[in-house]
């Protein structure tokens, strides 16, 4: 199974690692990851696949990802990959 995580907050030192070692530690294999800077505006997509029957439940990962992203100064949002393509479709 695949997820999209976003992540947008005010670009601070290490953010990129701090997901990485959450998604690490949830067992979420990161497949791509752009990101971005914007003057102090830190931008990153990743997409990251996972076994569904070994992962945390989606609730689970949102609800870990919210207080990283509170801890660390951002917004993160993980989505099922299904979900955005299908948001995406014109």
């Amino acid at each position: 199974m695949k997820a999209v995580i976003t992540v947008l907050g005010k670009d601070n030192v290490g953010i990129l690692a701090k997901v990485s070692c959450a998604c690490a530690e949830r067992n979420l294999n990161i497949l791509e990851v752009t990101q971005s800077v914007l003057q102090d505006l830190f931008a990153m997509i990743m997409l990251v696949e996972f076994d569904k029957e070994t992962a945390t439940s989606f609730e689970e990962l949102n609800k870990d990802f919210d207080a990283l992203g509170e801890k660390i100064g951002t917004k993160i949002h993980i989505m099922h990959e299904d979900i955005f393509n299908s948001m995406h479709k014109i």
